[in-house]
C-alpha cells in the first residue's frame, strides 16, 4: 500500500510539473530564510537525479547513433555553439550594462540538454536513441564545455573558477551519468526496470526541492523587481521559444521524419536548468540566478505547447502523403482500365 502510494505520488508530481514548478519558485522567493540552507545540498541532490535518469540508458543504445552521427553532431552544434553565441550577442545588446544578467543568460544556454527531454521525445514518438545519445554526450562533455564557453564568451569581464566548476560538474553530472548506465548494463536491465522506478518519485521531490532552494538566491531581485528584470524574463521566454523553433526548423530543412522533428525540437529547447541554477548559485552573484530560474518557469509549458505544434505539423504532412497516395492509386486504376 505504501509502495503504491509512493509511486502514485511520483506520477502525480510528474504530470503536474507545470503547476508545481512555478509554485516552488514562488516559495523560494517568498521564504528564502526557510529554504536557503537547503541549497548547500544542491550538488548532492542533482547527482542523485542524474544517476536516476541515466539508469534508463545503456551503452549499447548509443552504438547505432554513433555509427551515423550526423544528426547528433547537428544537435550538439546547435546547443553548444549556436545558441550560447546567440544568447551572448543578444544579451550584450540588450543588457550589456549588467554583466551578472548577461552571465546568467549565457550560462542558461551553455548547460547540457535536460534529462526530462527524453520523456517528451518518448511521449511524442521521437527517436529515443538519438535523444538519449544527445543527452548523454552533452552531459558527459559539460564539465569541459560549460567552463570553456563561459571563459571564451565572458572571460574578459567575468571571473570564473574553471577548475572548481569542472570538479562540481563531474560530481553532479558526468560521474553519476556514467555510473547509472554502468549499473543498468551490469544488472542486465534491472537498473532501468526496477531501480529507476524506485528512485523516480524521490527524484521528483528532490528536483522540486532543488528548484525551491535555488530560487531563494533571486528572492531580493524578484521582490524588488524593476523594468530591466521584467525585460530579462520576457527575453528568456522569447529565446527559450526560439530554441524549440531552431530545432524544428533544422529538422525540417533536413527533410526529417516526425521522429527527427520531435527529437530535435525537444533536445534544442529543453536545458538542464537545475545544473545551471546550482552553478549560478555557487559561483556567481545572486542576480545571475534570476535569468536561469526564469527558464525553469517557462520550459515545461513550452514543451507541452510544442508537442501539440509538432503533432499538428505531422498530422498535416501525414494527410498530404495520404492524399498523394490516393491520387496515385486512382491514376493507376484509370490506366489499368
Amino acid at each position: 500500500m505504501i509502495a503504491q502510494g509512493y509511486r502514485q505520488m511520483g506520477s502525480y508530481l510528474s504530470s503536474h510539473m507545470t503547476f508545481f514548478v512555478p509554485l516552488c519558485v514562488a516559495l523560494g522567493v517568498l521564504l528564502p530564510q526557510a529554504f536557503g540552507p537547503v541549497s548547500t545540498f544542491g550538488p548532492i541532490m542533482f547527482a542523485i537525479m542524474t544517476f536516476q535518469g541515466s539508469l534508463n540508458n545503456t551503452f549499447k543504445q548509443l552504438a547505432g547513433v554513433f555509427r551515423h552521427p550526423l544528426n547528433l553532431l547537428i544537435i550538439l552544434g546547435v546547443i553548444m555553439v549556436l545558441m550560447p553565441g546567440l544568447a551572448y550577442a543578444c544579451a550584450m545588446l540588450l543588457f550589456g550594462d549588467n554583466m551578472d544578467l548577461v552571465t546568467g543568460i549565457v550560462l542558461e544556454y551553455s548547460v547540457p540538454i535536460g534529462i526530462v527531454s527524453f520523456m517528451w521525445v518518448d511521449m511524442y514518438r521521437g527517436d529515443t536513441s538519438l535523444g538519449l545519445a544527445a543527452i548523454l554526450v552533452s552531459t558527459v562533455l559539460s564539465p569541459f564545455t560549460i567552463p570553456a564557453t563561459l571563459s571564451f564568451l565572458l572571460g574578459a569581464t567575468v571571473h570564473i573558477d574553471v577548475m572548481g566548476m569542472i570538479v562540481d560538474l563531474i560530481f553532479m553530472i558526468a560521474a553519476p551519468a556514467i555510473a547509472g548506465m554502468a549499473v543498468n548494463e551490469l544488472t542486465r536491465g534491472w537498473g532501468h526496470e526496477k531501480l529507476s522506478g524506485a528512485l523516480s518519485p524521490a527524484c521528483r521531490v528532490l528536483m522540486l526541492l532543488n528548484i525551491t532552494a535555488n530560487s531563494t538566491k533571486m528572492s531580493a531581485y524578484v521582490l524588488n523587481m524593476n523594468l530591466q528584470r521584467l525585460e530579462v524574463a520576457l527575453f528568456i521566454l522569447v529565446f527559450a521559444t526560439c530554441g524549440f523553433f531552431i530545432g524544428l526548423s533544422v529538422a525540417r530543412l533536413m527533410h526529417g521524419s516526425q521522429s527527427l522533428l520531435v527529437t530535435m525540437s525537444f533536445d534544442c529547447g529543453l536545458r538542464n536548468i537545475s545544473s545551471g541554477a546550482t552553478l549560478a548559485a555557487q559561483y556567481f552573484p545572486g542576480e545571475t540566478v534570476f535569468p536561469v530560474m526564469c527558464g525553469t518557469i517557462f520550459q515545461q509549458i513550452l514543451a507541452a505547447t510544442f508537442g501539440h505544434i509538432i503533432e499538428r505539423l505531422c498530422s498535416e504532412d501525414t494527410a498530404e502523403r495520404d492524399r498523394k497516395v490516393e491520387q496515385a492509386k486512382r491514376l493507376l486504376r484509370k490506366r489499368n482500365r
